[in-house]
């Protein structure tokens, strides 16, 4: 059984761009590709790399999936020629014998024909892995049991602990559920905007609307949860709120 990694609705999904020069393969790979077509859409298809070159700038894809052997020049002189790129990359091949070289290239997978499906889940898993790990600090991915979900901390209100398992509670009202405790994500959400106010509770202190004052005192969010303080955290809160 395959995890499925999943974008929200909110962003984009994966555009992906295949360089092979038999049009069998690339067809064949595109039809398999259609398995992720929720989160991955295959925007062009080569068969020429010259074409390819003078192409693919404009495309800015996420991932090129590379055949090696090609007419006039292989898949790794293909990116010699082409000189930088922000793309990942998946080779696929009918050999095997070019392992060591699309490591040394830190490529994403190396993918020998037939491309086994199994395989392809993989590959696809390790690149959405790759990217989440370059995300913009700004945005956090989020790895449940169902795909991976991938967050702007700002619309993040709340996160709420449950045993081994923290919620986060988001700007849309939807909740994500995710196998990691609250501690893991103290230090991730420690930027100045977020504050552990218990020992259950996170808070984004930008979705903060009201202060009522106790004994450690009471925070009315945004979307209209009251949240207790815990007495350890009062001080370091009013001081960050400004109260």
């Amino acid at each position: 059984m395959h995890q499925k990694i999943e974008f929200r609705k909110t962003y984009s999904m994966l555009k992906a761009v295949i360089l092979d020069d038999e049009i069998r393969g690339s067809t064949l790979l595109a039809r398999k590709l259609e398995t992720f077509s929720d989160e991955l859409q295959v925007i062009a298809i080569f068969n020429d790399p010259l074409k390819a070159l003078t192409k693919i700038d404009e495309l800015a894809p996420d991932v090129l999936f590379l055949d090696v052997e090609m007419p006039a020049f292989n898949g790794f002189q293909f990116l010699e020629k082409l000189g930088s790129f922000n793309f990942q990359v998946i080779f696929t091949t009918a050999y095997d014998t070019y392992t060591l070289e699309a490591l040394r290239l830190s490529a994403v997978d190396y993918l020998v024909k037939p491309i086994d499906e199994d395989e392809l889940h993989t590959a696809v898993f390790r690149l959405k892995k790759r990217l989440a790990a370059k995300l913009s600090p700004n945005r956090l991915a989020l790895a449940t049991a169902e795909g991976m979900y991938f967050v702007q901390k700002a619309d993040i209100i709340r996160v709420e602990a449950m045993s081994n398992y923290s919620t986060f509670y988001l700007q849309d009202k939807s909740k994500i559920v995710v196998s990691k405790t609250l501690k893991e994500y103290e230090s991730v959400l420690a930027d100045g905007h977020f504050l552990r106010i218990s020992r259950s509770v996170i808070v984004n202190l930008d979705h903060v609307c009201k202060y009522k004052k106790g004994n450690g005192g009471t925070l009315e969010m945004r979307d209209g949860s009251e949240i207790e303080v815990s007495p350890s955290r009062k001080a370091d809160l009013l001081h960050l709120i400004g109260a």
